[in-house]
């Protein structure tokens, strides 16, 4: 039976935390270092605005994506756009990765994308043809090699230029023409159906629409520090509106998404820049370096300088 929008939880990585775990626009990860926590099955979940790329080279994958279900058996890539519930259930000799994209690196992608951004935006599982195979595990193989070197250099700038080279894969094949092999596999799911792109029918499909729009509001003036009052007017919602949706789809109030995506900010320049604290203070909008200072420390529970020299990462 499809599970009801309230039933399904929302997670940032399945079973983890709720803020984004990592100050890189991207986490990788193989598919059996988590689904073997869960007895290989993630059981169904959704992401508030994160997507996933999951990579199947071997084994099987019956996965449900909006309610839909089919057993994969051969090379494939599933695409999870935001708030897609989904769930899987995995052979115990599954091999391949899943990568997800934090809603930054996914709204830079899709603007540099630009006609071809949908296939970022709908369910898509894209079966490999051999000559496929070879150059889409040539890069997931790259983007899990580099995300597993931590101190190498320009490391951020190459993963982003890996998942950017991903992307257009994707689009060049969703435009692609049909063609046998595609009528075997292809864009299995495509876009959602009329009435059913979102659990709960057309309200929920809105409040999705809401939290889109809230999250590419968000992406463009978090440095500002807008009130949760004022994104709400440019929505024409109301506060407590915006906050109900934040919170049934992300887990987070819309505040407290708009400290967490200061957050991600912070970490980043602290680890990838040579800014100094005051710096990066002024940069995110910060009226006193110690006031960022303050923000930081009730966040994390550590201060910039001490997470920039490695203490409290995860």
């Amino acid at each position: 039976m499809k599970p009801s929008a309230a039933a399904v939880p929302v997670f940032t990585l399945y079973g983890g935390e709720l803020s984004w775990p990592t100050p890189d626009l991207l986490h990788c990860e193989s598919i059996a270092e988590r689904s073997r926590l869960h007895d290989w099955e993630i059981r169904p979940h959704r992401h508030g605005d994160l997507a996933q790329l999951l990579y199947l080279r071997r084994g099987v994958a019956r996965m449900e994506i909006e309610g839909r279900q089919i057993a994969v058996e051969q090379a494939a890539v599933q695409v999870i756009p935001p708030l897609t519930i989904h769930g899987f259930r995995f052979s115990t000799d599954v091999d391949g990765y899943i990568v997800t994209l934090a809603a930054p690196l996914l709204a830079n992608l899709q603007a540099h994308l630009g006609t071809q951004q949908a296939v970022l935006a709908q369910p898509g599982l894209y079966l490999l043809g051999d000559d496929e195979l070879r150059h889409v595990d040539a890069l997931f193989q790259a983007i899990a090699e580099e995300y597993a070197s931590a101190a190498a250099p320009g490391r951020d700038l190459l993963l982003q230029s890996l998942i950017a080279a991903l992307a257009v894969w994707l689009s060049r094949r969703l435009a692609a023409p049909p063609s046998s092999e595609r009528g075997l596999g292809g864009p299995r799911q495509g876009g959602p159906r009329t009435g059913d792109r979102r659990p709960g029918g057309p309200r929920g499909e809105r409040a999705g629409e809401y939290l889109a729009h809230f999250t590419q509001l968000l992406e463009a003036h978090f440095r500002e520090h807008w009130a949760v009052e004022e994104y709400a007017r440019r929505l024409d919602i109301s506060t407590a509106h915006l906050n109900g949706i934040c919170r049934r789809l992300h887990g987070h109030s819309a505040l407290g998404l708009l400290h967490q995506r200061l957050l991600l900010e912070a970490k980043r320049n602290l680890i990838y820049t040579s800014l100094t604290v005051n710096q990066i203070a002024e940069l995110l909008g910060f009226s006193e370096p110690a006031y960022f200072t303050r923000f930081f420390k009730r966040l994390t529970d550590t201060t910039p300088g001490a997470f920039r020299r490695g203490e409290g990462r995860p």
